[in-house]
């Protein structure tokens, strides 16, 4: 388990000699971040949704769906919808290895992660990837996410108790129904877990299988309240 640290001096003075520019236009950054006033207003929040699958509805409740069969998660909490011009970050940052994008993103999902009602979980789980597909990428946008939330709400990460056992194919190269398959029995555990509510940090929630899959897991494993927490939330099709 790890707690993230405070930025150092050197991280301060940094910022001093190459102030924020923002990813999207290009214009100075505000209140420390690589983005604008203007761009940030243009990002797609979420607003209300469903609690336990974090669908967009008009007022904040529980959707059909999730009334009719409720997801293994007991809730689900995304800062923004997966549109223009949030995506684009997502995918400079998840593709193209532009990993100040984490810092900017994660602090975002930060905020609005401080609004929540509930209490805090003991520790943010990042969805692990494949050794495989880690080497092919060298970082693992999920733990990139989760490092300024947990620096932000004081919360350890935990990213070594549950690990990825098979190489699965990329979720977003499958049609929808072929996807819950893809992830079974994907994930399993690697040594005890005391915490008994913990989130799942992932970047979008699209199906909810992969989440899905560790959230079995972790069950098994005696934890008792699971978030899942991401930066964005695919819309309805």
């Amino acid at each position: 388990m790890t707690v993230n640290r405070a930025p150092t001096w050197l991280e301060a003075f940094w910022r001093r000699l190459y102030p924020p520019l923002c990813a999207l236009c290009g214009a100075p950054g505000a209140a420390g971040l690589d983005l604008c006033v203007r761009c940030q207003a243009d990002l797609p929040l979420l607003g209300s949704a469903c609690l336990c699958c974090a669908r967009p509805l008009s007022i904040p409740g529980i959707c059909g769906t999730c009334q009719h069969q409720a997801p293994p998660q007991d809730r689900t909490l995304s800062a923004f919808g997966y549109a223009p011009p949030l995506d684009h970050l997502i995918l400079q940052l998840k593709f193209h290895g532009k990993l100040h994008l984490a810092q900017l993103l994660g602090t975002l999902t930060a905020e609005h992660l401080e609004q929540r009602a509930h209490s805090l979980p003991e520790c943010i789980i990042p969805v692990p990837l494949h050794p495989t597909r880690l080497r092919e990428r060298g970082f693992n946008q999920a733990l990139e996410l989760a490092q300024p939330i947990a620096a932000r709400l004081q919360i350890p990460i935990h990213y070594q108790g549950i690990y990825r056992q098979r190489n699965t194919t990329s979720q977003s190269e499958l049609p929808r129904q072929e996807r819950k398959r893809n992830m079974r029995g994907a994930f399993a555990l690697q040594g005890p877990l005391t915490a008994r509510h913990v989130a799942i940090m992932d970047d979008v929630f699209t199906t909810g299988h992969t989440v899905g899959e560790m959230t079995k897991v972790l069950r098994r494993a005696g934890v008792q309240i699971i978030e899942v927490w991401t930066c964005a939330r695919a819309l309805p099709f």
